[in-house]
């Protein structure tokens, strides 16, 4: 017997119980999984994400809203930025003076991003158990290219607003019409050496700025 035919061999026995004539969106899906992981106040879900987001060797910077543009500058000037490319909805305020702020449009090419220092985003939501940031597209996220293609990612999450616990949360806050983008730390890949290599699929370095107004974030 060839692996195809133990393959679908076993694909008829798991489905021999299914009525012939059924669709997939016609069979009941349980829902009673834990939408979350235990109990925890908003300091500690904010720590949890921290850690997590640390772990996969992001960035994480504090702030107030006041405090943010100071915060953008700071990361920019780090990392020798001189431009920056943000879509639409990122407000103009975030920005320090002194860089060349490319608002993104179609007109701008991969090869025109690739010369961009940075990005800067808002995001949809920030999951604390998996230390993931999603983007879908809205005003202040933009294109998945912009995202993709500089070297240095800044995302602007807002504490406690856009933080929930596990990512059934996350999912019930999403629009699953709208395209998302998953990230849990910087773009990197290993080889079969398991060599580890960053800005491979995406921006070598992550700045996560959690940005709340009287929240205790540490």
């Amino acid at each position: 017997m060839s692996s195809r035919e133990t393959v679908l061999g076993r694909v008829r026995r798991a489905l021999a119980d299914v009525p012939r004539g059924e669709r997939p969106d016609q069979a009941p899906v349980g829902r009673d999984y834990l939408r979350v992981h235990g109990e925890r106040s908003t300091r500690e879900t904010v720590r949890l994400l921290t850690e997590h987001l640390v772990d996969y060797r992001a960035r994480v910077h504090h702030c107030s809203p006041a405090e943010l543009p100071q915060t953008v500058a700071e990361l920019l000037a780090r990392v020798g930025s001189r431009s920056v490319v943000t879509p639409a909805g990122v407000p103009e305020a975030w920005l320090p003076q002194d860089v060349e702020n490319l608002p993104d449009s179609a007109e701008l090419t991969p090869h025109d991003l690739d010369a961009v220092g940075s990005v800067v985003t808002g995001c949809a939501v920030a999951v604390a158990e998996t230390g993931t940031l999603v983007l879908d597209a809205s005003p202040d996220q933009g294109r998945r290219s912009i995202t993709l293609v500089p070297d240095h990612h800044i995302c602007v999450v807002r504490v406690p607003d856009q933080v929930v616990g596990s990512v059934p949360q996350a999912l019930e806050r999403l629009d699953p019409a709208r395209p998302q983008t998953w990230i849990s730390g910087p773009s990197a890949t290993s080889d079969i050496e398991l060599n580890r290599v960053e800005g491979v699929h995406g921006p070598r370095t992550l700045d996560v700025v959690l940005v709340g107004e009287g929240v205790p974030m540490t």
